[in-house]
């Protein structure tokens, strides 16, 4: 019996999701934690011109630069000034390096697979300003909350980045 007891939580553990989770404005989304690199303060970012509204420029990280989205502006939201609580979420995506600006990063969360659940029919064929349900990976559940899981892949492969030589 206990046997079985260990082969059921040896699953549950595999079927965790880790994520990071942040805010925009007062939603939280969360990001899978193998595409985070690094969470840094907001720094100067250099302009770039002919880029889309929502790449903000570049920065130099550590003699690598890397271009800047902020996810606010990319899903339709309205420009915020960025304050103290403002970081920068470097992610490996795309076989590309990239900054995402958000609002704030909460936490770390291990979610169980059972708490995720496919965005609702009228959600995943709605389209908004620059973004699309392609980018939700679902929609987590829990106890007090809900937030949306982001699909990286289909964020950053919509986003025209500034090409560097």
């Amino acid at each position: 019996m206990q046997e079985q007891e260990k082969e059921k939580k040896l699953k549950e553990l595999d079927s965790l999701e880790q994520m990071v989770t942040f805010n925009l404005g007062a939603e939280e989304y969360g990001v899978n934690i193998l595409q985070v690199q690094e969470i840094n303060r907001m720094v100067e970012i250099t302009k770039v011109p002919h880029t889309d509204h929502y790449v903000k420029g570049i920065i130099n990280l550590r003699g690598k630069v890397i271009p800047i989205v902020d996810l606010r502006v990319k899903f339709g939201l309205s420009e915020k000034e960025y304050d103290i609580h403002t970081r920068i979420v470097v992610v490996e995506v795309c076989h590309e390096t990239v900054g995402l600006v958000v609002d704030g990063v909460s936490e770390v969360l291990r979610v169980p697979a059972g708490a995720l659940e496919d965005a609702p029919e009228m959600i995943a064929h709605h389209q908004y300003g620059d973004a699309n349900s392609d980018f939700i990976k679902a929609i987590v559940k829990l106890e007090e909350r809900m937030l949306v899981y982001l699909n990286l892949d289909k964020i950053i492969s919509s986003t025209q980045l500034p090409t560097l030589a």
